[in-house]
Parts: structure tokens; C-alpha cells; sequence
């Protein structure tokens, strides 16, 4: 390997941890902000049931592993 292969494989390296992470960052910004502007009262909250919030995070955790998943 020469040094040209060497730093273009150093490069693609960052990039591409650099554009997962700024995909991931945007794509949870974007959940916060949806699932924000879904509860607009404190009672609609209370009324979802004693488990809507392990629902959530069930689904935000399947939203990583896919994410995850993706990378490979």
C-alpha cells in the first residue's frame, strides 16, 4: 500500500463516522421534537396507559439497533 491508498482509507474512516453521527444526531432531533409535539396537554399523557413509556423507549431502542444494523 502507498501513502495516497493509506490516507483516501484514513479519510473514508472519519467521513464516515462523522456522517453516521451526524445522521443519528438528526434523526433523534427530529423523534424529540415529534414525540414533543404529540403530548400537548399533561392529561393526554396520563391517559396513555401505565406502560406507553416502556412502549416508547421499546421503539426508540428498535430505532437504534436498525440504525445499527444499517452501518454494517
Amino acid at each position: 500500500m502507498n501513502v495516497n491508498q493509506l490516507v483516501n482509507m484514513f479519510v473514508r474512516i472519519v467521513v464516515r463516522r462523522l456522517m453516521n453521527g451526524g445522521v443519528n444526531a438528526g434523526i433523534n432531533a427530529v423523534s424529540k421534537r415529534k414525540s414533543r409535539g404529540e403530548t400537548d396537554t399533561p392529561e393526554q399523557t396520563r391517559n396513555q396507559g401505565p406502560d406507553s413509556g416502556k412502549t416508547q423507549k421499546r421503539a426508540r431502542q428498535a430505532m437504534r439497533i436498525t440504525r445499527r444494523f444499517g452501518k454494517f
